[in-house]
This record gives C-alpha cells, structure tokens and sequence, in this order.
C-alpha cells in the first residue's frame, strides 16, 4: 500500500510540475512520444519534404534571410515574407497546396489540448547549427486566441525561453528534447517565447530516419494552430 501511494504521489507531483510551468495555461509534456513514435511520425514527413520543401523565410521590410528553414502542412501556411506576416493556402515558391496534417498529429492535438476543432496549420521549423535561433515573439496572427498552440520537438534538444506580454520583462527557460510537447494557452496565449539556441549534436534521429532531407540532423520544431474562428 506504501509503494501504490508513493507512485501515485510521484505521478500527481510530476503532473502538477509539468502544468503552468512557464505560465498558467502552459503545459510541458516530457517525451509524449518515444523513439518508436518519433521514428513514425518522421516516416510520415517523408512524403511532406517532397510535396512542400523547405523553404527560407525572409523578415518583413527588410528581406533579411532567417536562421531557419520552414515548410507547412495543412489547408493554411504560416510565412514570412518582404511583405509580411501571413497565413496562406498555397506553398510560396512552388505555389501548390500544402500537404495535409498526419492523423497522429491531428489526434495527438485532440488529445492534449481538448479544443473542440481540429488545426488547421501545422508550421514546420528545421534548426541546425549553432546559429539556428529564434527571437523572442507572439503568435498573435490567428483570428481565434482561444485555441491553444501546440509544439513537439524532433531531433536536437534546444534552450525554449518564455515571458510575459510585455517584450520586455522576466523570462523563464528550459530545454526541450525529442519527443516533447508544449502548449501555450489560456492566459499565457500572447506571451512571448523564442528558442535561444539549438544544443546541436544531441541527437541523431534526423539524420539516421530522414538523411535525404536531413544529413547533418538538427531539429523539426512542429507547431499546430487554429487559424480561424470556428463557425
């Protein structure tokens, strides 16, 4: 009977440490996938890198190119661009429609977030390098703030930082391995996060499963969004 309680108090422990973790609608889900799921789910991107390769997405106003590359799946992209913020139907060089969303991500987001309507964007992001970053920001471009944002990490661990509404202000940080999930919800929605740096070589998984796409590894970031308001 000890022992029942004790694992019972550790898994209520570690559930309550993983929940508003960096904020209160912010969720940390340590390796939700394992190696196995993982090495599905990249099984599944294969076709996805042939259909919509990644591309390389410029800032606003001034062109300058990003760190990463990026690709989309399902019926709305996310991109940037020298005109902008944007979500769009269509892949921005080869203009065709994006690829759509792996069943294991669409009931993975169903399962985790419990919001009602399924995602309508799946942004892929692939770091590599030492260089690899990405500024602190808001996803703030969806119509519905409601629905939750819901990230996995693949590959590479990296450093996540989070803060407040507010650009500037405290943040907190912490590493993100493979397999992880993150959610940015409730009141932690609009709050400001970015990866800081990618701690390269700390997995292989990219270049052992995907090394027609990914020879020297690094990391998938894939975030799944609501775009719309639900009619």
């Amino acid at each position: 009977m000890r022992q029942v309680f004790l694992a019972v108090f550790l898994d209520f422990f570690s559930m309550e440490k993983n929940h508003n973790m960096l904020g209160p609608g912010t969720e940390y889900h340590t390796e939700y996938w394992g190696r196995a799921e993982q090495r599905r789910l990249l099984s599944e991107l294969a076709p996805v890198f042939q259909a919509a390769p990644l591309f390389k997405p410029r800032m606003p106003r001034t062109n300058q190119p990003w760190s990463i590359l990026m690709t989309n799946m399902g019926e709305l992209g996310w991109v940037s661009d020298v005109n902008g913020y944007r979500y769009q139907p269509d892949h921005p060089v080869s203009g065709q429609p994006w690829p759509q969303i792996p069943d294991m991500l669409v009931e993975a987001w169903a399962a985790l977030t419990g919001y009602p309507h399924p995602p309508q964007c799946c942004l892929i992001n692939h770091y590599q390098g030492d260089k690899a970053k990405m500024g602190l920001h808001q996803d703030r471009d969806e119509e519905d703030f409601n629905a939750p944002v819901l990230s996995f990490s693949i590959g590479d661990s990296a450093v996540f930082r989070m803060g407040g509404v507010q650009r500037k202000g405290s943040t907190k940080s912490i590493r993100l391995h493979s397999g992880d999930a993150f959610i940015i919800g409730g009141a932690s929605r609009l709050n400001f996060h970015g990866i800081d740096r990618l701690l390269v070589g700390s997995s292989s998984l990219l270049a052992d499963c995907l090394p027609e796409h990914f020879p020297q590894g690094g990391r998938l970031n894939l975030t799944l969004r609501r775009v719309t308001t639900a009619g």
